[in-house]
């Protein structure tokens, strides 16, 4: 065969048969012990709410519809920060030492507040739209690049929602686990039929259907202490459990512009369920396991009409694990005074998103910091490190 192997074909097969708009799972293996998650909170997820600074007396006065503070169900953290009672079942992961979180951070990206440039910045991680070729694809790729012995998983890239953070040069694969192929005869008919006179075509399609039906764990039932597992997190798991090393997917759901209490309530529910299923899947390799969950921005200090707020700038990010150093939540607090504000709206970033990232990966594999400030963030000084990885 030239040009195009029997993977290739077993990929295009199942994405042919496959539903379109499922989220993908990103999977790619390499010689450590260390596994790394990063999820990505498509849509701005209000930093400011699902971590509440409610010691900053200023808050409650620019959202007197939403809910702030231990007074509506938010779990106290340290005595500033409170936990969003829609994550109040990764408490224990707090008292444990495996919860942390970075406040007022965020990409370069500034002012035009755009879900699809921020995305592809936080995920391109370069700085800038307009990065050179040098620094094309996304960073956890450019890592893999610098990396010996990275290998690329037997999987299937099924559906749409290409992550870019894995995009590029090194080997990555890439599957779609809650695409469950229910074709009508008819439609499994004309697809046998369109296949049948290629020699090649014809069995790839028949074992792709075979195995896309048979790759991916049930992600259903029920978690340790209650709640569905989330299958996305449930497919992660078991592939981490075997020789995948770093995996990342996404969540949708944060465009919080109106009715934000249900609306965050149920995405933030899924980010838990993400969470705990990672751990209850990955047993003793949670210990060795650091999640990164990201968001493009933060959102407006004060709450619209709608009940909601807008997009903003300085946000939070959410990081479990057993490879936590300890339970923290991290980050230069500016404050919320009007005078505070970013352009007098938003929160103030203090921090970048990449840097947490950066020493993430220095700390899970010892990269070296010329790599990560030059390569995998082009650009990004990396300071002082935080202390996120035991």
């Amino acid at each position: 065969m030239t040009g195009m192997t029997r993977r290739s074909l077993l990929a295009g097969a199942c994405s042919l048969a496959a539903h379109p708009l499922m989220s993908t799972v990103t999977l790619a293996a390499a010689p450590w012990d260390a596994r790394l998650v990063v999820i990505i909170l498509r849509g701005g997820m209000d930093g400011l709410d699902a971590v509440q600074p409610y010691g900053d007396r200023a808050l409650a006065g620019y959202r007197p519809r939403l809910k702030t503070g231990p007074e509506a169900g938010h779990a106290d953290l340290d005595g500033y920060f409170g936990l969003n009672q829609g994550l109040n079942r990764l408490l224990p992961l707090w008292r444990a030492g495996s919860l942390s979180f970075a406040h007022a951070v965020a990409t370069p990206y500034r002012d035009k507040r755009s879900h699809f440039d921020g995305q592809d910045l936080l995920e391109a991680g370069t700085g800038t739209l307009d990065a050179p070729d040098s620094a094309g694809g996304g960073w956890l790729n450019r890592f893999l690049a610098g990396q010996p012995g990275v290998e690329t998983e037997t999987a299937f890239a099924v559906g749409q929602d290409e992550l870019r953070i894995l995009a590029g040069t090194a080997p990555a694969a890439r599957w779609s686990p809650d695409a469950r192929i229910r074709l009508s005869p008819q439609a499994e008919q004309l697809l046998h039929h369109v296949y049948a006179p290629d020699a090649l075509f014809a069995p790839a399609l028949s074992e792709a259907l075979q195995l896309a039906a048979e790759a991916a764990p049930d992600g259903s039932g029920d978690l340790t202490g209650g709640g569905r597992r989330e299958p996305l997190a449930a497919f992660a798991a078991d592939r981490l459990n075997g020789d995948t090393r770093i995996a990342a997917y996404s969540l949708t759901g944060w465009d919080t512009h109106r009715g934000q209490q249900a609306a965050l309530g149920r995405a933030l529910d899924r980010l838990q369920r993400s969470v705990l299923t990672l751990r209850e899947g990955l047993g003793h390799n949670w210990g060795r396991t650091l999640v990164l969950a990201m968001t493009e921005f933060g959102r407006t200090v004060a709450e619209n009409g709608s009940r909601g707020t807008d997009h903003g700038t300085g946000g939070a990010m959410l990081m479990a694990g057993g490879a936590l150093r300890a339970a923290k939540v991290f980050g230069d607090w500016p404050g919320l005074a009007e005078a505070e504000l970013y352009r007098r709206r938003d929160l103030m970033p203090t921090d970048d998103v990449r840097r947490y990232a950066a020493w993430a990966l220095r700390g899970l594999y010892g990269v070296r910091r010329g790599l990560l400030e030059q390569t995998v963030f082009p650009g990004l000084g990396l300071g002082d490190d935080p202390g996120l990885v035991a």
